[in-house]
Order: structure tokens, then C-alpha cells, then sequence
């Protein structure tokens, strides 16, 4: 995953328990890894950590660890108020990785002495004219049906809730149980915890897969290093698929999806004076396309996000910035009073279902952990968990079998041995 920034960049640095490392051992001189993760972000690292947890020697292979998706997204934790139509399945496995945030982000907070930034805060989608009322009213029995819990709401009864948001406001949803978390402190937290346990970095592209007859034995860096592995797993993104030497039948169908987003800064005097901007995420339909507002308690004020269908261009355009702002000025007009400080756009790895590959694929040794497209964040305790169960038992979880690799290859889900 790529990311483009321009400076200004004031993410504050966060403290650090004293803690000491807990190293496996290795022995006399360097062992093969048991598992080398092609990819050190998000989903990379929360694999590894729960791998090394396992007892397992873990190493990953990125050239800048903990950066990537990390630098853009915005964090929400939004399992009702992002169901889709079509995705009843992925809103199963969405809601078992929310329901575990609480319990991971206490256990990484503790072995990592860093602040995620998880905010228990819940989020407000709010509509601004008919057509887009009705479209939550059709989203709020979609909710309804799935059995989740979210409140409709008056347009008064959401501005008491968040007085920013403009007079025009209808109507909206309120999901006491989508919260948010602060991706790039969340990063930093796993990459410390990975390495208190023992993680091998290697700060180089993974280049090439390497094979063995018909089995995955690890990757060619960049740097030269030939770095072998009895199980490689793919967890690069958007990139996943261009590693070289990858069998035809085993690359991932993932491709980039861009995303342009800013991040905006509430003064310390403007709150002094009158209290929060924004006291939760809000969200909202603008002309057809979705915008949202993320507020961290450091003053840091997210809005996002276009979806481009662009390849690999991660430019910052006058248009895309423009749009944001636009679309948010109609939901909060307080908006363009905020310095701006930073504008960024990633890639998203989107699959042809938009949802995850993860487990095994159909060669030997390989396994996927991509195609998170717009829920990496929020499905990084799962897929953490998934991944450590399949990497030291070859068992696939139930909850993860709709989401193998395999579904795009073969019309039959038969399990790998780890």
C-alpha cells in the first residue's frame, strides 16, 4: 500500500512503558523463520505479532514498517453504519473484529506502552435532503434486519447531539457501537509489540517469490537477501499481487483503490471557547458520495474519502480536495474556519467481492492476508487471530471460511496444512 503526503504532519510522539524485549531464542547463530509476512502494515504486523505470540519465528519483510494504509485512513470502526446491500457475510466477520477491539486494544495498549488512540465515541450519519433520508431510512431496515442496533434520529435531535452540523440536516442514524481508533498510532503499537517479541524486520521489498518444486519457501528481497520460510504470507495490500514468481492460479485478484483524504486541526481556543467540534464520527450521503468527519481527542479532525478507480496514482489532485471540502462544508459549514493541515491519498486493496483473502492459498506454503479493502482497520484483531490460528494448527477458522483465497480459484473450500 502507498501513500502520498504533503508536510505538516504533527502526529505527537506518545509515551513508552519501560518493558523489556521477550526475544525467542534462536540459538547459535540465525534459524529459518517459521513464517516471513510479505508487508508491515496493519495487517502485516497484527499477523506477525499474533504469530509470535504462538511461539512462532516470525519474520517481515517492508522496506518502511508501520507506514502504508496506516498514514491515510481514518480509523472508524464501523460496522453498522458501513453495511452495505450484498455483504450480509463480511458484516459477520466486521462485527466479530469490532466486538474484540475493547480486549485487543487493552492487551496491545500493555505490551507495546503505546496509545492506539481507541475511542469508544460512536457515530452519527445524518442526511441532508430527501433522496438521501430515504436512503438511511432503507439502510436503518437493512440494520434492522441484520438484528443491529442504531436509533433514527430527527434532524433537531441531531444537531442537539452535535450543534456543528448545518440546518438542513433531516434526519439520521445513530450506531452507539461504531467507534474509532487511530491507525497510525495503531501501527506504531504493533510494530513495537512485534518486535518485544522477537519479529525480525527486514526494511526491503519483497521482490520474488521463492519456490521449491510446488511449494512457497519464502522471497527474494531487494537488497539481495534471499530470505526463506516454511510459510509466506502475503499481506502487502494493494501490492499483494505483484510480487514476482507467483504462480497464475495462486495471485490475488486485488487491485488499487484510491483515496484522497485531509486532516484538519480544531484549535485549542476554539474549544476552550465552546466546547467539542465534533464529539463523535458523522458521516453522511453529499450528492451521492460519501463523506466523513473523524474527531481525535488531540485536536486532529479527519475528513475523507474519495474512491478512484485510477491504478496506481496516489496524487493529491486540487479536484479531490475540493469535493471533500465541499461535501463537508454541507454537512458542518464551522469547517472551513479549521486550519488545514495535511492532505494524503492511499490505496485501498479492494477484491472482486470487496471483501478479505485470508488462509491458505492453492500452493503449498503461501498464504493470503489481503483484499481488506475499505475495512483493514477494523478487521485488524480477525484477521490477527485468523491468521495465528491457520500459520500454527493448518485449521482455517469457521468464521474466516468465506473469505479463503480459494473462492476465486476453486469452487470447493479444501484447507492447506499449515
Amino acid at each position: 500500500m502507498h501513500a502520498h503526503r504533503t508536510p505538516g504532519d504533527r502526529t505527537p510522539a506518545h509515551r513508552t512503558r519501560a518493558r523489556p524485549a521477550r526475544p525467542h531464542h534462536l540459538g547459535p547463530g540465525p534459524r529459518t523463520p517459521d513464517v516471513l509476512v510479505v508487508g508491515g502494515g496493519l495487517i502485516g504486523l497484527v499477523t506477525a505479532w499474533r504469530a509470535a505470540q504462538r511461539g512462532l519465528r516470525v519474520a517481515v519483510a517492508d522496506p518502511a514498517p508501520g507506514g502504508g494504509a496506516a498514514r491515510v485512513a481514518a480509523g472508524m470502526l464501523a460496522a453498522v453504519t458501513e453495511l452495505h446491500y450484498g455483504e450480509e457475510t463480511l458484516l459477520a466477520l466486521n462485527l466479530a473484529s469490532a466486538r474484540r477491539y475493547p480486549a485487543f486494544t487493552a492487551e496491545l495498549e500493555e505490551a507495546s506502552g503505546q496509545d492506539t488512540g481507541y475511542r469508544a465515541c460512536g457515530t452519527l450519519a445524518v442526511a441532508l435532503d430527501a433522496d438521501d433520508r430515504a436512503h438511511l431510512r432503507e439502510l436503518h431496515a437493512l440494520q434492522q434486519r441484520c438484528g443491529l442496533e442504531s436509533q433514527w434520529l430527527t434532524g433537531r435531535e441531531c444537531r442537539r447531539l452535535e450543534p456543528m452540523l448545518a440546518p438542513g440536516v433531516r434526519g439520521g442514524l445513530h450506531a452507539l457501537g461504531d467507534h474509532q481508533t487511530d491507525p497510525r498510532r495503531l501501527a506504531r503499537a504493533l510494530l513495537v509489540a512485534c518486535e518485544r517479541e522477537g519479529v525480525a524486520f527486514h526494511r526491503s521489498e519483497a521482490v520474488r517469490l521463492l519456490l521449491t518444486g510446488d511449494r512457497a519457501t519464502g522471497a527474494l528481497l531487494a537488497d539481495g537477501t534471499r530470505l526463506a520460510a516454511d510459510r509466506t504470507v502475503l499481506a502487502a495490500g494493494s501490492l499483494s499481487g505483484r510480487l514476482a514468481g507467483l504462480p497464475e492460479d495462486v495471485v490475488p485478484p486485488v487491485r488499487p483503490v484510491k483515496g484522497q483524504v485531509l486532516r484538519l486541526r480544531v484549535p485549542e481556543a476554539y474549544t476552550a471557547a465552546g466546547g467539542p467540534f465534533l464529539s463523535r464520527t458523522v458521516r453522511a450521503v453529499v450528492r451521492g458520495g460519501h463523506v466523513y468527519l473523524v474527531p481525535r481527542e488531540n485536536g486532529e479532525l479527519v475528513v475523507g474519502a474519495t474512491t478512484e478507480e485510477l491504478g496506481w496514482d496516489t496524487t493529491v489532485t486540487a479536484g479531490g480536495v475540493y469535493e471533500l471540502l465541499r461535501d463537508a462544508h454541507e454537512l458542518v459549514p464551522g469547517i472551513t474556519e479549521l486550519p488545514l493541515v495535511e492532505t494524503l491519498a492511499g490505496l485501498r486493496p479492494g477484491s472482486p467481492d470487496n471483501a478479505p483473502l485470508l488462509g491458505p492459498t492453492a500452493l503449498p506454503g503461501l498464504y493470503a492476508a489481503t483484499g481488506h479493502h475499505r475495512n483493514g482497520v477494523l478487521l485488524t484483531p480477525v484477521t490477527g487471530d485468523v491468521m495465528a490460528e491457520v500459520l500454527t494448527t493448518g485449521r482455517l477458522p469457521e468464521e474466516a471460511h468465506p473469505f479463503s483465497p480459494r473462492r476465486f480459484t476453486t469452487p470447493v473450500l479444501q484447507e492447506q496444512p499449515a
